[in-house]
């Protein structure tokens, strides 16, 4: 069965993105203002989505609570993608020494559940946006790189690559002509994965206490100021909730409908 453009969760995406990083410049709140007779407000028209105990704007607070968390997660994708990209395809390609490296390395970090190794690395190291890029983006390489290793062994045993290595064609040419476009969905569907899931570990980690701390903010660190009044204000826990989940779905749709696209011309290369 065809599945159809996901321009649904484009379009959430989308409009996510501009809430994030055009919203501020529009709203006329900040995000930083105390209330002291607007704490806890109800959602209304004045401030859309209520305020927080300390009498805060939630909407302004989630729009620049979103700026950090989209930052931390495309960019942790990115590096994440990248450093999977690199080391998948140099060990399908050259496989030997370099090979048995990575199976060693990959099978040294999957020894340790990625979460509890986040928990153990930010324990150590103030949090910030940079750093937690960087930390989600070393510990969130390893199912890209399994993935791009074990298509490029698939790619490097195909007969026109011999016939390229016999042909003395230079090994950057064959990499970069014949190898990644191949790789191209795999590398799209991980990196859309990629998004999600550090979005999902910097909201778990600032729930914690030991991701973003004031008075810098994410929608993990506005999340987590609502539970201690989640009973009498639903809102402030509920939004950015709302923000982590639209987020996380619409990815896992478009990361759905780029595996089966993925799919369907493989199936028709076959055929």
């Amino acid at each position: 069965m065809r599945r159809n453009v996901p321009f649904l969760s484009l379009g959430i995406l989308a409009a996510l993105f501009l809430l994030s990083f055009l919203g501020p410049l529009l709203y006329g709140q900040d995000p930083y203002t105390f209330h002291k007779d607007l704490i806890l407000h109800t959602p209304d028209w004045a401030h859309p989505m209520g305020t927080d105990r300390l009498g805060r704007d939630l909407l302004a607070r989630v729009m620049e609570g979103g700026r950090a968390s989209l930052l931390i997660g495309v960019g942790s994708a990115v590096i994440a993608s990248l450093i999977g990209l690199v080391m998948g395809v140099t060990a399908g390609y050259f496989r030997g020494w370099w090979d048995k490296g990575f199976v060693f390395v990959v099978d040294l970090f999957l020894t340790f559940p990625t979460f509890f190794l986040l928990l153990t690395l930010v324990s150590y190291i103030p949090a910030s946006s940079l750093i937690l890029i960087i930390v989600i983006s070393i510990t969130g390489w390893m199912g890209t790189a399994r993935l791009i290793r074990s298509e490029s062994y698939r790619i490097a045993s195909q007969p026109f690559v011999k016939v390229l290595r016999l042909a003395h064609v230079p090994t950057r040419t064959i990499i970069f002509k014949y190898f990644l476009p191949l790789l191209a969905p795999i590398f799209y569907v991980s990196f859309t994965f990629g998004v999600s899931g550090a979005i999902l570990a910097e909201s778990g980690l600032s729930y914690l206490g030991l991701g973003i701390t004031p008075p810098d903010m994410s929608w993990g660190s506005i999340l987590s100021d609502g539970k201690a009044v989640m009973e009498i204000a639903w809102w402030v826990s509920f939004f950015p909730g709302l923000m982590i989940f639209l987020v996380t779905f619409s990815l896992i749709q478009i990361s759905d409908w780029l595996q089966d696209r993925a799919n369907r011309r493989e199936v028709g290369a076959a055929g």
